[in-house]
């Protein structure tokens, strides 16, 4: 229970709520950079990716995701344990609390999709990229 019977308390509990959702967020985009870097290493060398060098990127980025993923849950519980403890006269009449916990899980859930994805996709260590050749348009 907190001391104050000022609305400022819930805004500033979901002003923090929105800092750990950028936190997640960014993690969450790191890692989709991170695993993806093993595409591009493969695009740019036109040559084969080595399954060892596709593990690293892709686990490095997957776990990137799960913790971008917990960060999110986490947040979102803790927000709603701020709000249990919060009085009637903190929370404005007819202010909704909920969109910020449940952007949260729709984040996480996100987030473990790619991860899942990633993971299943399947990979072929023979696959070279097709070259691509910018041709003159004909006369």
């Amino acid at each position: 229970m907190s001391y104050l019977d000022d609305p400022r308390v819930l805004f500033a509990a979901e002003r923090t709520l929105l800092a750990w959702q950028r936190t997640a967020i960014a993690l969450m985009g790191f890692g989709f950079v991170v695993e993806r870097f093993g595409l591009f290493l493969r695009m740019v060398s036109n040559q084969p990716l080595s399954p060892s060098q596709r593990g690293f990127s892709l686990w490095l980025g997957v776990g990137l995701l799960l913790i971008g993923a917990v960060v999110s849950v986490i947040s979102a519980m803790q927000f709603r344990t701020v709000l249990r403890g919060l009085g009637e006269q903190e929370i404005p009449r007819g202010y909704w609390t909920g969109l910020g916990v449940w952007l949260n899980f729709a984040l996480a859930f996100v987030a473990l999709a790619l991860a899942i994805h990633f993971v299943t996709a399947p990979f072929s260590s023979e696959d070279t990229p097709s070259s691509t050749t910018i041709s003159s348009p004909p006369p």
